[in-house]
């Protein structure tokens, strides 16, 4: 067995990024900035902002915070938006989730102009995506795709499983891993045996959200296992695939936490210092 280890892979590649970033400082004479809105004091929520701003620190991105009241008013947060696309010195936006129920996720993530769109959820955006046309890939799923590539795993010919179909993770890492050329099953939470579809699949991708669900009698030996998912339990953090006991059958899997995670922020980067690129060049 192989860790996938995100970690790693993500500290060298921010550090590869922040010589990028370095450089076009120096040409365009301003850095890249990322304006992070963050609603209310989900547990959760604040430790992944904390994470963003440290790691857009590391690699000289400016991180603008919006932290706002959980009670705003969606009429305050959208104008709060609208300011932010007029900023000419904000390359990327990102409305962290997940936000109260009073206001509109949709409707405010579509709101986000789509050429600062850092997270990829834009409506356009992901139209872009599924018709194989350049644009902004979600964080997630790009971080998967490169964990893939730089342990030279070749998905073209493989059966690939998706539990779970958001359009975060599920539908998009389906589309990519399409794409790469694996023939595509996703399940979810209406599928009558996900472990029909898992015991016969080359590489699972479980982004599910529920701790442990996929088990070593789910999976044939020697499969590739992606672990999304994020859930604590009993004050430890675990994912969605029982690590341990898949561990001792996958050829590669991925930890929890230090696998999708870490990728997940390096992504996030990358997409704002593309945004950025785009914004100086024109």
């Amino acid at each position: 067995m192989i860790l996938l280890d995100g970690k790693s892979v993500s500290k060298k590649r921010n550090l590869e990024l922040k010589d990028k970033i370095k450089d076009a400082i120096n040409l365009y004479k301003r850095a890249p900035k990322l304006a992070i809105i963050l609603v209310g004091n989900n547990p959760a929520s604040l430790s992944y902002v904390k994470g963003k701003k440290k790691a857009c620190e590391l690699v000289g991105i400016i991180n603008e915070m919006h932290h706002l009241d959980e009670n705003v008013s969606e009429l305050d947060l959208k104008a709060l938006i609208v300011n932010l696309n007029q900023d000419d010195t904000v390359d990327g936006i990102l409305l962290q989730l997940p936000i109260p129920k009073h206001l509109d996720e949709d409707l405010l993530i579509d709101l986000i102009s789509k050429d600062k769109d850092a997270d990829g959820f834009h409506v356009v955006n992901q139209g872009y995506l599924y018709q194989k046309k350049k644009t902004i890939y979600p964080a997630t799923p790009k971080g998967i795709m490169t964990l893939l590539d730089t342990y030279d795993i070749n998905v073209k010919g493989m059966n690939a499983v998706i539990i779970g179909r958001s359009n975060i993770v599920g539908f998009p890492v389906a589309r990519l891993l399409m794409d790469q050329g694996a023939t595509i099953t996703v399940c979810h939470s209406k599928t009558k045996d996900v472990g029909f579809h898992t015991r016969n699949a080359d590489i699972v991708v479980v982004a599910a959200g529920r701790p442990h669900m996929l088990t070593k009698d789910m999976v044939r030996e020697g499969a590739v296992v992606i672990d999304v998912g994020v859930n604590r339990v009993d004050g430890k953090l675990i994912g969605d695939a029982d690590f341990e006991d898949l561990r001792e059958i996958c050829s590669y899997i991925t930890p929890v936490p230090g696998g999708v995670g870490p990728m997940t922020i390096h992504s996030l980067l990358e997409n704002t210092f593309e945004l950025y690129m785009n914004h100086v060049k024109k």
